[in-house]
């Protein structure tokens, strides 16, 4: 069984109650002293790609609308997180979460809490031409951006979509209303797109993006991930050290799931996330809302827990937080991707959200 080392120090015993259980004033800490202040929500299982690492080309069975939290609930469930767990940075997902009709109230609501969270979008930036100012005033701080391929052909037959041409225009949209920095994210296929690390990097480097490159992981619906099929961060640092000169980003990583190079002396900056090859469990800020109100500990965990229930019987907010709290409580050392035993998550990554 392989181990992941945490490097963390034990729970401090200020948070943790008599039980082994945390504490009604406690953040989002776990049994191994890690602490969640990190917030994804996915504000929809939809999308309007279809990446193949992700979904068939056919999509889905979509949740149902009874199902999906309303705006009211999610903005609710926000404020619990924010006001009473701690949470310091709000990152809304998918999906696709520019599909979320009530996406810039839900923004609005969400920056006007106290202490204001920092809030970000993941988005394949479909639509930004026409969302982006609207989104700048209503308190976005910067987004990133899905984009794996610079070459139309190569997008139709990734997504089986045709739509390059929006994404390229809706990051120049973003730029333009002042959500920088715009980071990239890059999802490598062997045979597909491997070949396009360097257009990719140099592309970001002239428009003033950060590029991060993805490892491929173990979310897609069809379940057909290989790792022996996928790109490894040492051959996508390979490959940029063939065109660019990289040295380690001396700033402090922190909890951010990239690691960052120097490109030619800076100042610009290139990431990998190498989630399964050199995984970051060990320093692990994260905790997650799905769009049907479900929290997950963790992108692959196994389980969930119920917020939308809760909410919907007439819990109140602390019972809520409360519930959240032991969530997290629950969160393994790592996620065992490298374990034989590791199972892929029921749902995909649409329907967890990044």
């Amino acid at each position: 069984m392989a181990v992941v080392p945490l490097g963390l120090p034990a729970v401090p015993t200020q948070r943790a109650g008599m039980a082994g259980r945390p504490v009604g004033e406690a953040g989002l800490v776990d049994r191994f002293g890690r602490v969640a202040t990190d917030l994804r929500v996915s504000l929809t299982d939809k999308c309007n790609l279809r990446c193949s690492y992700c979904m068939p080309p056919e999509g889905l069975p979509w949740l149902q609308s009874d199902r999906l939290l309303t705006d009211d609930e999610v903005v609710r469930l926000i404020g619990i997180a924010v006001e009473r767990l701690g949470v310091t940075e709000v990152r809304f997902t998918g999906g696709e979460p520019l599909l979320r009709r009530g996406l810039t109230r839900i923004l609005r609501e969400t920056t006007a809490l106290r202490p204001r969270p920092e809030t970000m979008l993941t988005t394949n930036a479909i639509g930004l031409t026409r969302l982006a100012p609207t989104l700048a005033e209503a308190g976005l701080d910067r987004v990133n951006v899905s984009l794996d391929t610079l070459d139309r052909e190569t997008f139709r037959s990734l997504a089986h979509r045709d739509r390059l041409a929006d994404t390229l225009a809706g990051l120049e949209a973003a730029t333009e209303a002042g959500l920088t920095p715009v980071k990239i994210n890059s999802v490598l296929l062997r045979g597909v797109n491997e070949h396009e690390v360097v257009a990719l990097a140099e592309f970001a480097l002239e428009h003033g993006h950060e590029l991060r490159f993805i490892e491929q992981m173990p979310l897609d619906a069809q379940h057909s991930w290989d790792r022996s099929s996928m790109v490894t961060a040492a051959e996508i640092l390979g490959a940029l050290q063939e065109r660019f000169a990289l040295t380690p980003d001396p700033a402090h990583r922190g909890a951010a799931p990239a690691e960052t190079w120097l490109v030619d002396g800076g100042p610009a900056r290139i990431g990998v996330i190498a989630s399964v090859t050199r995984p970051f469990c060990g320093a692990c800020d994260r905790t997650r809302l799905t769009a049907d109100g479900q929290i997950r500990n963790c992108l692959f965990a196994s389980g969930e827990t119920d917020l939308r229930g809760a909410l919907r019987s007439g819990a109140s907010d602390d019972e809520v937080a409360d519930l959240w709290r032991m969530a997290m409580w629950g969160k393994l050392a790592g996620h065992g991707i490298d374990d034989p035993t590791f199972l892929q998550p029921d749902r995909p990554m649409s329907a967890i959200g990044g």
